[in-house]
């Protein structure tokens, strides 16, 4: 397994944490954000494709491996994920940056562009992951994505936690998580993963990402319509050049996660990458590449 150099970045709100920092120092920067439950791993293919041109900031967000790793469920509000971001781009004199996210770091990644955009975040690039109005509203109109984030109601659930004090993470995923898609990862890097999760604290840092967020994952026996008096968040427009990158065949979010983008979102560019499960970074890295490449070229 081709590792990165990861270095201690210690941001003023007392988390530290590890980070690759990979390519020229003075060229335009990209901050690249894993999600769940993985690490700048995530990111491996797309680190070594473009270091040679940017600067690729790719950290271990908090919770997770060797960064702080807090227990409290209120250290991991979005808030303090995205403001996390802001704080270690002025740890390392980043004046402006493109946010590229996949999964919950795609969640972190769309706050970040939110909050930053052309202030200081020039681009922004998702892969899986969802916009968070949109993912709230299907949540509660659309049978499919609501049956397949049950597993969300699991990790919330403190039921699970003497499971999670036994087995580790591995335990809770093999119980909750019903995805039957397997995903072509190199053996030492699944060995690697599977190593991380055994590390209780960083397990439930990670679960707190899902107890701390505001989402509501309704009941399958819960109407299918959105409840009465519910309007969605009150979030900017957002203006900035964004790419979305959605594999198709993601069993935990399926494509109608797309639909309703152009209307929040200009300009905006979709790449769909068929015959792909979730994991697209690692699953299909030259499609992601490629969409990249164009994209930031643009």
């Amino acid at each position: 397994m081709s590792g990165f150099e990861l270095k201690r970045v210690h941001l003023p709100n007392g988390i530290h944490l590890d980070v690759v920092d990979e390519g020229p120092v003075d060229a335009p920067v990209l901050i690249f954000l894993h999600g769940f439950p993985e690490s700048h791993r995530t990111w491996r293919h797309q680190i070594a494709h473009f270091k040679d041109r940017y600067r690729c900031i790719a950290p271990d967000q908090r919770g997770y491996r060797g960064s702080s790793k807090p227990q409290a469920v209120e250290a991991y509000t979005p808030d303090k994920l995205i403001g996390d971001i802001f704080l270690l781009a002025d740890a390392l004199a980043i004046p402006s940056f493109t946010i590229v996210g996949h999964d919950w770091g795609g969640a972190i990644a769309w706050g970040v562009a939110l909050g930053g955009q052309h202030a200081r975040v020039n681009k922004a690039v998702i892969a899986n992951a969802p916009h968070p109005v949109i993912f709230q509203k299907l949540l509660y109109t659309h049978p499919g994505q609501r049956e397949a984030s049950q597993y969300i109601r699991g990790f919330r659930d403190s039921a699970n936690d003497a499971l999670v004090k036994e087995h580790g993470l591995t335990g809770l995923l093999l119980k909750e998580v019903k995805w039957d898609r397997p995903s072509a990862m190199e053996p030492d890097e699944r060995d690697a993963l599977l190593l991380d999760w055994q590390n209780r604290d960083a397990a439930f840092g990670m679960l707190n990402y899902y107890r701390a967020s505001p989402i509501d994952v309704p009941t399958m026996d819960a109407p299918f319509a959105v409840p009465e008096g519910w309007t969605p968040p009150a979030l900017p427009k957002l203006t900035i050049p964004t790419l979305v990158i959605w594999a198709l065949d993601d069993l935990a979010l399926p494509p109608e996660n797309l639909d309703g983008l152009e209307d929040i979102i200009d300009p905006l560019t979709i790449v769909k990458v068929p015959n792909c499960g979730h994991f697209v970074p690692w699953e299909a890295p030259e499609a992601v590449n490629a969409a990249m490449e164009a994209f930031l070229a643009g």
